[in-house]
């Protein structure tokens, strides 16, 4: 098949591909079109029906895998489809693996080293729950490793839950080695559960959307209630612990217009807060540049960023 990575400007496709959004919008005369999001494992690309009502349009809803015939134009500097024929595809026209963005990393070398850092704990009830989780549960280890860390920001495939949790761990760890006011345990513990909560906010592949209790509460909510209930099975953890790392999750977005339910009040809580946005961020830079293929000139303004990025000069 020819994945969404390759396309380029002139280029006619005809493929399959996972209908991740449909909307019906209007242009400035008034007139409607469709307005698509499709997805491969390689990324995402926009697609728009401009004749709705031509007779190569057929029934689709979004989710659906679609076959496509479209051609592959320019617009404001990013890869789009203008779709000239589509209808639902048949079960035996696609594999579903096809269509799962994955980590580019191995899943399995980095869930070990996640777990290294967990073994080098010397807090018997920090390293206790963190085994508990990531050691012990097997469904949960399962899913942890096939979750997304977003819908679309950043880390949004397969084992981008696991690559985030372990970019943010790596960071905080660096940082605890710099400045000893930090408690390296605490840090790494938080670090490892800041957005476990992901995992009920955002459902899993291939829809990866908000689920209810994600719109209802979020993952920082939720992340703290799935620790403090494992907390209460851990015979004699300190509340006073229990209080500082939950705290840590609970202000990880550093700011209350952030989604924070609480500002960082602990040099451990600050610290996590800048490795997950230092991650995220870098994360986020990546997939833009990766997602520009060969634009060299400025990607326009990215409301996420909050400013106007271009690709660096070759060295």
């Amino acid at each position: 098949m020819k994945y969404i990575m390759t396309f380029q400007e002139g280029m006619r496709v005809s493929d399959v591909y996972l209908c991740k959004q449909k909307q019906i919008a209007l242009t400035k005369n008034g007139k409607e079109y469709g307005s698509l999001i499709l997805r491969d494992k390689t990324g995402t690309v926009d697609a728009k029906i401009w004749d709705l009502g031509s007779p190569g349009i057929g029934n689709f809803e979004a989710m659906d895998y679609v076959h496509v015939e479209a051609d592959v134009v320019a617009f404001q500097g990013a890869k789009q489809l203008n779709v000239r024929r589509i209808r639902k595809a048949d079960q035996r026209e696609y594999i579903p693996a096809d269509y799962l963005p994955m980590s580019s990393k191995d899943i399995g070398k980095m869930y070990q080293e996640l777990v290294q850092f967990i073994q080098s704990m010397k807090n018997p009830y920090l390293k206790e729950l963190a085994s508990s989780f990531f050691i012990k549960d097997k469904d949960f280890i399962k899913d942890f490793q096939f979750h997304s860390a977003a819908k679309t920001v950043h880390h949004g495939f397969v084992g981008g839950l696991l690559e985030h949790t372990l970019g943010v761990v790596k960071l905080c760890d660096y940082f605890a080695k710099n400045y000893t006011i930090l408690n390296r345990d605490l840090l790494l513990c938080a670090a490892m559960f800041h957005d476990v909560g992901k995992m009920k906010e955002i459902s899993k592949f291939p829809e990866n959307d908000y689920t209810d209790d994600g719109q209802l509460l979020g993952h920082i909510i939720i992340g703290t209630e799935m620790v403090s209930d494992r907390i209460r099975e851990i015979s004699g953890f300190p509340d006073k612990l229990a209080s500082e790392l939950k705290h840590c999750i609970l202000a990880h977005h550093g700011e209350l217009e952030y989604g924070s339910p609480k500002k960082p009040a602990l040099a451990e809580a600050m610290a996590l807060y800048f490795a997950d946005n230092a991650d995220a961020k870098l994360e986020t830079v990546t997939e833009i540049l990766r997602g520009s293929w060969d634009n060299a000139g400025w990607l326009g303004f990215n409301r996420l960023l909050e400013t106007n990025i271009r690709k660096s000069s070759d060295v």
